[in-house]
């Protein structure tokens, strides 16, 4: 409650309702007013909350250097014939077009993909709202790299600036036998395609180091007063050794300082962002889980990073794509095998260190995307700037305990549990969390 000089208290608290007028969402608010004069109604009190210290979550590997936001970007990238335009095609069921020559996309191709969530299928099932919206993944198809694409060959620079826009990498790499698809180095070698597109990566980084390197001298130069720091020599030395031994900065290990001064002096780098390598095999290879390749490219990419390696088939997943559900399934039972497709989204949203929040009710069931490590207050502005700046606190149940105890629409075994509890601002939020945000959008604006 809060009193205003009116001596009107009024309390807002978000309806799971969103209405759409024009290009605009309108999020619809119940907003109660008592007059100070009344009796208020008393009302069940809320379990108490749990004195938990919050510990602020630790992000590893390429996280670390990414951007803070929740409509983050993945790109597939590869050379040329390895099945990019049509992975992107399956994930994100559009129709750019996948030619049997070389840099038959040269324009990125931008699209989205649902995000598979057991927990909202679950919730859509429960309420049946009319309106059901699941989280999203953006990509990006960008055109086939080539060797000496740093220089500029087969229009290289512009591809790379494509790959420095996204904000984690599908590394589409070929290891099927197909001679009516041609090879643009006339055989196939999975190996030899991953050094040609991590070293243009590497090469294209070590031009954005020298660039920093005299930017820095440059500015030491013209102010006396500033020096160069032991801590940029260090770290620059150290990027600079990885970047010619064809590692990259992501998968590295880095101090907190390290990781600081790279993302404030090398924001362009391109071997920062997150890796999930796509292996592409024939459909026979990828039925039977067989490969003379695999082992060979999971022991290039473990000496290398931690990034995870999926095998799949664009020949399988294109001829299961175009049968009818029933047919599919039955055919999916038979071979005992599924699609990848669910599972690479998955690695993607996960490698981008993102997370989902639900809410739920009769209108609509959604799933909202945060950066993991997310506070309830930031949680609570994706859905409605306001809901932040004037954010009260977080009511929530972990979905763990939704999924045990509740069988039916509502909250009322989970309450019954002392399940549903109150988070202030310094909640961490968790994947998975079903929440209902309590807001003052009279409050001024910071």
């Amino acid at each position: 409650m809060f009193a205003t000089p009116s001596l009107s208290c009024i309390r807002h608290s978000i309806l799971y309702t969103f209405t759409t007028t024009g290009r605009r969402n309108v999020f619809a608010l119940q907003t109660t007013h008592f007059h100070s004069s009344r009796i208020l109604e008393k009302k069940p009190k809320m379990p108490p909350k749990k004195k938990v210290e919050e510990v602020p979550v630790e992000k590893k590997g390429p996280a670390r250097f990414a951007r803070v936001k929740n409509t983050l970007k993945m790109g597939c990238v590869g050379l040329p014939n390895v099945g990019k335009s049509s992975t992107f095609n399956l994930l994100t069921g559009q129709s750019v077009a996948a030619e049997n020559f070389p840099f038959c996309t040269i324009d990125p191709s931008v699209s989205r993909c649902k995000v598979p969530d057991e927990r909202f299928e679950k919730l859509c099932k429960m309420y049946e709202p009319p309106s059901k919206i699941p989280a999203w993944l953006n990509i990006t198809d960008i055109a086939g790299l080539v060797k000496g694409a740093a220089e500029g060959a087969g229009l290289g620079n512009a591809f790379l600036s494509h790959i420095q826009a996204v904000d984690g990498i599908f590394h589409v790499v070929r290891a099927f036998e197909n001679d009516e698809i041609v090879h643009v180095d006339d055989s196939v070698d999975p190996v030899r395609d991953l050094e040609t597109i991590q070293n243009e990566l590497c090469l294209k980084d070590l031009v954005f180091y020298e660039q920093a390197m005299e930017a820095e001298q440059q500015a030491v130069k013209k102010n006396p007063k500033m020096k160069i720091t032991p801590l940029f020599t260090e770290t620059m030395a150290k990027v600079k050794d990885h970047l010619e031994n064809n590692r990259g900065i992501a998968y590295q290990e880095w101090t907190e300082a390290e990781v600081f001064l790279i993302r404030d002096k090398l924001k362009t780098l391109i071997t920062t962002k997150p890796i999930v390598y796509l292996v592409n095999l024939t459909k026979d290879s990828y039925i039977k889980k067989k490969s003379k390749w695999l082992m060979k490219i999971k022991t290039w990419i473990d000496e290398r990073s931690s990034a995870p390696m999926i095998p799949y088939s664009v020949e399988f997943e294109e001829e299961i794509a175009a049968m009818e559900d029933d047919e599919r399934t039955k055919y999916l039972a038979e071979i005992k095998c599924k699609s990848a497709i669910p599972k690479i989204i998955s690695a993607g949203y996960n490698e981008l260190a993102l997370q989902t929040f639900l809410t739920a009710g009769d209108p609509e069931v959604r799933a909202w995307t945060v950066q993991k490590g997310s506070l309830a207050p930031q949680a609570a502005g994706v859905i409605h700037q306001d809901f932040e700046r004037g954010f009260i606190k977080a009511e929530v149940v972990a979905w763990k305990d939704f999924d045990e105890l509740q069988t039916t629409k509502g909250l009322d075994k989970v309450k019954a549990a002392g399940k549903w509890r109150q988070e202030g601002k310094n909640y961490v939020m968790q994947d998975g969390d079903i929440v209902h945000f309590q807001f003052n959008v009279t409050a001024k604006k910071k």
